[in-house]
């Protein structure tokens, strides 16, 4: 249990000490060090004690003494100062399973690892945590926890997961409730698996937790267009899709009474695909599920309203190509005749991508490749000066699409700009060319 150092900082504290790269850190103030949430957690005090552990085995103390919350300035080999933890299940909706050739590496490694979910939101299972790991959480009083439940049925989950431990790893969710933790759940919903009855009863049991739950996502499976080998599954439909809903709304109308949030939300795309009129931005409280694609319409919309409101409008010549997914289409219509209202002279072609890389049952922006809007959206039918896109469709970087291809190669051969917008006023500015 220690952390391999493999450089120091310059003109961080640990600069001044003699740490050689090579070695060791071995602990804290007397806590192990295992990764990167152990050396964040015990490195942010004034004073320290280290223990380093030499190359040739012998070890050495050193204390440093700094500002609270002052990196010390040891780097590690990765970010995570420890390699990350694959997942463990065999689910029967994992998307990683269902992806086509051709993406970027990245994209097919299926990580189910806590230290990533709790630095970038990412949702884990628990079956890959230890007791120790769940006394670690605790003891750090990390904060949210986001988990993948999917069902409280410990057999229902194990099949689900295609994992025997998966319904014993739900202790460690109670258990992580119990000590005060801040609780955010995921249900991939799967119809004809936990839909139904089953869906209530998971409702029921995380519910019963909202001392510490404080948002649960109900979200219908993805199912792309590569599934061969894999478990048959329904898509929903309209029907299905609103028996879902028909489900949530008396756990989110008791939610709302007895805790003043409605805390269940089924996703976007469920109400989608019922059919059904999306709620107002202001029914989704802190929004605490929007990656997962809950609020997320609703708030793009309200976003650009506001902007828009704030407008006073012009007659200048304008023309803008905005590209959606086919899931967003109607939404993105109906602001861009808003734009009309108050810019007469603007004019916007909005570009609805069909997803044949996935597979046109999968809708949404963020999935969209560049190789499927290239193939769609023709150098001729583009009024504007540039290509205006949803952020998500490129890596955090910013700097590359799903299938691999790289925002400068897009560029060359769309033989045209990107303008990317991650929000409401974003594609509001992009349109006015601001």
């Amino acid at each position: 249990m220690a952390v391999r150092i493999t450089g120091i900082l310059p003109g961080s504290p640990a600069s001044k000490l003699d740490i050689p790269e090579g070695s060791w850190l071995v602990s804290v103030n007397g806590e192990g060090i295992e990764d990167v949430l152990d050396y964040g957690f015990y490195t942010a005090a004034e004073d320290m004690d280290l223990v380093v552990r030499l190359e040739d085995g012998s070890e050495k103390s050193f204390h440093v003494h700094k500002n609270e919350y002052e990196e010390l300035g040891i780097e590690s080999g990765t970010f995570l100062m420890d390699r990350e933890r694959a997942c463990r299940n065999s689910c029967i909706f994992c998307f990683i399973d269902q992806n086509p050739p051709g993406m970027r590496d990245s994209i097919y490694f299926k990580d189910d690892d806590m230290r990533l979910s709790f630095l970038f939101g990412s949702y884990v299972t628990l079956t890959n945590l230890s007791d120790h790991d769940v006394d670690r959480i605790i003891r750090m009083k990390i904060s949210p926890v986001n988990i993948s439940v999917h069902t409280t049925e410990p057999e229902l989950r194990c099949r689900m997961m295609g994992n025997r431990f998966a319904g014993d790893s739900l202790r460690h969710l109670y258990r992580l409730a119990g000590s005060g933790a801040d609780i955010n759940c995921q249900i991939v919903l799967c119809r004809d698996w936990n839909d139904g009855e089953h869906l209530r009863k998971t409702l029921t049991d995380l519910t019963d937790l909202c001392s510490a739950v404080g948002s649960i996502a109900v979200v219908p499976v993805g199912l792309t267009g590569h599934r061969e080998g894999l478990t048959e599954l329904r898509p929903f439909d309209k029907e299905s899709a609103r028996e879902a809903i028909d489900i949530i709304r008396p756990f989110q109308e008791m939610c709302l009474e007895k805790y003043g949030d409605r805390i269940v939300y089924p996703s976007d795309e469920l109400y989608i695909i019922a059919e059904e009129e999306l709620p107002s931005a202001d029914e989704y409280g802190e929004f605490k599920q929007i990656e997962n694609g809950v609020g997320m319409v609703s708030l793009f919309e309200d976003e650009f309203i506001s902007a828009l409101d704030m407008e006073d409008g012009d007659s200048e010549e304008r023309y803008a190509d905005v590209v959606t997914g086919m899931m967003s289409k109607d939404m993105i219509d109906g602001l861009m005749d808003r734009i009309g209202e108050k810019f007469p002279n603007t004019h916007v072609t909005v570009h609805a991508v069909r997803n044949d890389f996935f597979g046109p049952t999968i809708t949404v922006s963020g999935l969209l490749t560049a190789t499927d809007i290239l193939a769609q959206v023709r150098r001729e039918d583009v009024m504007g000066d540039r290509i205006i896109l949803p952020e998500s469709v490129l890596r955090r970087d910013g700097d590359r699409f799903l299938d691999d291809v790289t925002k400068e190669e897009f560029e060359e051969r769309m033989g045209l700009p990107i303008r990317t917008n991650e929000n409401g006023g974003d594609l509001l500015d992009a349109v006015l060319g601001r």
